[in-house]
């Protein structure tokens, strides 16, 4: 197989629909999923995977609950340029100041759930391929 340069801008104009994760790549038992968003996404956790989100337009706010205590919430926020790694088992929920579209890009492993144990109406079980 073949491997070519990904032109990652590209890829972002193929698609409108936020909160819809694409995959643009694989990498062994990893996925590069690319998405826009805005607003606020939902709380969730993954059990066993770790996720690491590259912010490539805008400021995400990564929102996060201490675990066995959901009242005490904290937020890291991520700028244009930045990483945010959200370790398994963590309750995130990403964000974005209002009515601003960002673009994150994720590396994740395969088996990651969209929202976790969360069933809800923004869970996606497919990405589309791009």
């Amino acid at each position: 197989m073949k491997s070519k340069p990904i032109n990652v801008k590209e890829k972002y104009s193929k698609f409108t629909k936020q909160w819809l994760p694409h995959q643009i790549a694989t990498v062994d038992d990893m996925q590069v999923i690319i998405a826009k968003i805005s607003g606020e996404f939902v709380w969730h956790s993954h059990k066993d995977e770790d996720e690491l989100f590259f912010v490539q337009k805008g400021v995400l706010e990564m929102r996060f609950r201490e675990s066995g205590n959901p009242t005490k919430e904290w937020s890291e926020t991520v700028n244009q340029g930045e990483i945010i790694v959200v370790p398994k088992g963590v309750e995130h929920c990403p964000a974005t100041a209002e009515g601003e579209e960002v673009h994150i890009l994720l590396f994740e492993k395969k088996s990651v759930a969209h929202t976790g144990e969360v069933q809800h109406e923004k869970t996606q079980t497919e990405y589309p391929k791009i």
